[in-house]
């Protein structure tokens, strides 16, 4: 099998890089992946892309960070990228003095405190990272003065909003791969989550930690997380409330994702139909505590997980039945066309996998340009092409890629 992965950033010749570095031959790295020696060899040549389940259990195996082996952060001269990799120095700042509230700054009421928290939301929902990593240093600043100097009686909310903040910081640093920061800035929701008095937000708050044992390949744990967010919920969906039956229907689809990096397909669609169940019961797409749960996410995640098994055939089987409406968050859309574009790949589809691209990268341009499972998917294009379509190159510029 010949070589044709000249790409010395592509995530196949990072693992063959670091592999190498460890004296490993390809079946000790496979063995110790929980993986076949043929996918390690594929995805170093590169006849085959690297999953984001490949990339963890390989990162784990190898004792290397994600980051190391998908080279993120990645640098480009888009001004936009900039501004969102800019606003870094002062997130971290900001996360590290939590408890050193600055005694100049003048909190303004709840009221406008909640307004310019929903603004910030609505950027993380649009996928606009560069505008919301300016505007949360400050906001964070003003939301920890105020949760600090607040009344013991009137603090609880102001938590809740700072919790919701903070979580701003996590998206952020998921979209540019700054995975530390990603992790501070999960103890931080946590605790303010905590001391908001909320048990849903504290379940919520959990199962968006759970993401921490997806990048590290620790799918045990991340499922017991799961497993005990339910736990605590209940599981008498005939008696929750909305929010209620977000949380629990989102922790559903999380184990689902779980279950298919194992892989445990049958797992992974039993998660998938109980998430089902709750968002039949829901009625409709909601947005309680930024979950985005209802119908259009149960539907987005059948397709996630066929991908995750590398089941291409049956993604886009579950893709032709879905019509998702206008309301969907453009950060959920793009997730969902990056998922796709691989399950066309994987279902031997290059100019649909193309074209999904293009669709996701329509829905949320920052998300997209950012995220290592697209980088992989167009060097795959680019490997099998042998004549490059005008439309692939202007991709693989816009990414900046050779």
């Amino acid at each position: 099998m010949s070589e044709r992965n000249t790409d010395p950033d592509a995530i196949g010749r990072r693992i063959a890089r670091a592999r190498k570095l460890r004296g490993l031959t390809q079946q000790q790295l496979a063995d110790r992946a929980h993986c076949s020696k043929s996918l390690i060899a594929q995805v170093e040549r590169g006849h085959k892309p690297a999953s984001q389940a490949l990339i963890a259990a390989a990162g784990r195996a190898l004792r290397v960070e994600t980051a190391e082996l998908t080279g993120q952060p990645y640098r480009t001269e888009k001004p936009r990228e900039d501004l969102m990799r800019s606003a870094v120095p002062e997130l971290r700042r900001t996360l590290l003095a939590w408890d050193l509230p600055d005694e100049d700054v003048e909190p303004r009421p709840f009221d406008a405190l909640q307004r310019e928290v929903k603004r910030a939301s609505k950027l993380g929902r649009d996928a606009h990272y560069g505008r919301l990593g300016e505007m949360l240093p400050a906001l964070l600043e003003e939301l920890n003065v105020a949760a600090h100097t607040a009344p013991a009686a009137d603090a609880a909310p102001l938590y809740g909003l700072l919790s919701e903040a903070y979580t701003g910081v996590t998206a952020i640093a998921y979209a540019l791969g700054y995975f530390d920061l990603r992790s501070l800035a999960m103890e931080r929701v946590e605790r303010a989550a905590r001391e908001s008095g909320d048990p849903l937000r504290v379940a919520r708050t959990r199962w968006q930690r759970s993401t921490l044992f997806l990048a590290s390949a620790s799918y045990d744990k991340g499922a017991t997380l799961l497993d005990r967010v339910r736990q605590d919920i209940g599981e008498d969906v005939s008696r929750m409330d909305g929010p209620t039956l977000s949380v629990y229907g989102a922790a559903h689809l999380r184990s689902a994702i779980f279950s298919a990096r194992m892989p445990n397909a049958g797992a992974a669609w039993a998660h998938i139909d109980e998430a089902r169940e709750a968002a039949r019961l829901l009625g409709e797409d909601a947005n309680h505590y930024g979950l985005e749960f209802g119908p259009s996410n149960v539907a987005i995640h059948e397709v996630a997980v066929a991908v995750e098994m590398y089941e291409g055939t049956e993604a886009v089987r579950r893709a032709s039945r879905i019509n998702l409406p206008a309301t969907v968050a453009p950060v959920r859309l793009g997730h969902y066309y990056i998922d796709l574009a691989r399950g066309w790949l994987y279902h031997g589809d290059r100019a649909r996998a193309l074209k999904t691209l293009y669709m996701a990268r329509q829905a949320a341009p920052q998300q997209t340009r950012n995220h290592p499972q697209v980088r992989e998917t167009v060097r795959m294009l680019v490997e099998l092409e042998r004549r490059r379509p005008k439309s692939l190159s202007g991709f693989a510029s816009w990414l900046g890629l050779p």
